[in-house]
């Protein structure tokens, strides 16, 4: 691997473009940047790259929604094993949940965010959005927003408490447990569903946006309601409405770990999970069969997403990132991306693992737009490598 001074880190033989654009970037961002950038190709680590004032590679951020991608790998290794089966009813796991009408629907189509159970009609306090357990047992008597498996919408708070439930009920274990069992510890990866208190040191609070002028009044001009879907999916209707930046810097947030938004890693755990997910990595075979990347990536749920009042692109549990966002990776492409900009996710077409973090939140959430060009350049070089 080859060094590099203003950008820290190293990329292989043949990345040295990532490099190169990773700095450009950074050139042109504001003095206080601080992100990261990993990517595996075919299981070797062939990106480490950092930047920013006091940031190393194994800094630790929230990653806000992309913990949805390391709930649902666990949710894929138990339909693998056979413990979970997609097609049977969510009650059959989870009696609870037939209340108000929801008793038809299909593991697939919960994991495909086709519930209408976005939130509660009263919202959630910042001690209930902690654990995913009570999230569970408040959402199991609830009235979901529109007819169960007609429509799909982001569950944006909740899906990773939904597919927890089902996951415990059926495994006996949280998605927490399994996932430092089966994949976090196994891989020694920096990527966290409830931060031990000994790596507190290394957490990077999440700042704010700035947005421009010109950018504050595009997200002035999208401002809903206090009563729309996406007040209810983002809990910004109740009489303790919170705001999903600063959840992760909450302890409380952290230390448990909620299985939507609660992860906190670095990008090389980021990457390193996905490429343990589709690869071999360190002599252990993938995760994950072809068969279960394929059923997991296809997609359930394309057009118009509800909440969002936008296109946007399911497959189960995950985001259909080249639908979504990098429409030049491969079909089948399983990840998801977080609010503060982060990005991750597995191309196993290109043998391609990629992750992403970031520290002050950047317009307009969601993957930030530096990632189109960052992905475009490791895409570039892993279709070379092959």
């Amino acid at each position: 691997m080859t060094q590099e001074t203003t950008v820290h880190g190293a990329v292989a033989e043949g990345y040295e473009a990532v490099r190169e654009e990773f700095g450009a970037f950074v050139a042109e961002e504001r003095d206080d940047y601080e992100g990261q950038l990993c990517a595996y190709v075919r299981g070797r680590c062939v990106v480490d790259l950092w930047a920013g004032e006091g940031v190393a590679g194994d800094s630790l951020y929230a990653v806000h929604s992309a913990t949805k991608g390391a709930a649902h790998l666990v949710a894929a290794l138990l339909v693998q094993d056979g413990t979970l089966e997609l097609d049977r009813r969510v009650t059959y796991y989870w009696p609870e949940f037939a209340a108000e009408g929801k008793g038809a629907l299909t593991l697939r189509d919960l994991l495909a965010h086709r519930a209408g159970l976005i939130g509660t009609d009263s919202g959630f306090t910042l001690t209930e959005l902690a654990d995913d357990r009570v999230l569970a047992e408040r959402l199991a008597d609830q009235r979901p927003f529109w007819r169960p498996g007609t429509a799909f919408g982001y569950h944006a708070l909740v899906i990773g408490a939904l597919t927890g439930e089902v996951v415990r009920r059926a495994a006996g274990r949280t998605v927490q447990e399994l996932f430092e069992e089966r994949v976090r510890a196994p891989y020694g990866l920096d990527l966290h569903l409830g931060l031990p208190a000994a790596r507190e040191p290394r957490y990077r609070s999440v700042l704010p946006m700035l947005p421009t002028p010109q950018q504050q009044a595009l997200l002035d001009g999208r401002e809903s309601g206090p009563h729309t879907l996406e007040a209810v999916a983002f809990n910004r209707h109740g009489a303790e409405p919170t705001g999903l930046e600063d959840l992760p810097n909450q302890r409380l947030i952290r230390a448990k770990g909620p299985a939507s938004v609660g992860g906190v890693g670095s990008a090389r755990g980021l990457a390193g999970m996905y490429a343990a997910a589709v690869s071999e990595v360190d002599g252990k075979a993938p995760l994950l069969k072809e068969d279960t990347v394929a059923e997991f990536g296809q997609i359930h749920s394309a057009g118009y997403d509800l909440v969002a009042r936008a296109h946007q692109a399911f497959g189960l549990g995950f985001q259909a990132t080249a639908d979504t966002w990098h429409p030049f990776l491969g079909a089948g492409t399983i990840g998801h991306s977080g609010a503060n900009g982060v990005q991750s996710f597995a191309d196993p077409r290109a043998g391609l693992a990629y992750g992403y973090t970031r520290r002050r939140l950047a317009f307009p959430g969601g993957a930030a737009p530096e990632n189109n060009r960052l992905v475009a350049a490791v895409h570039r070089a892993a279709l070379r490598d092959g």
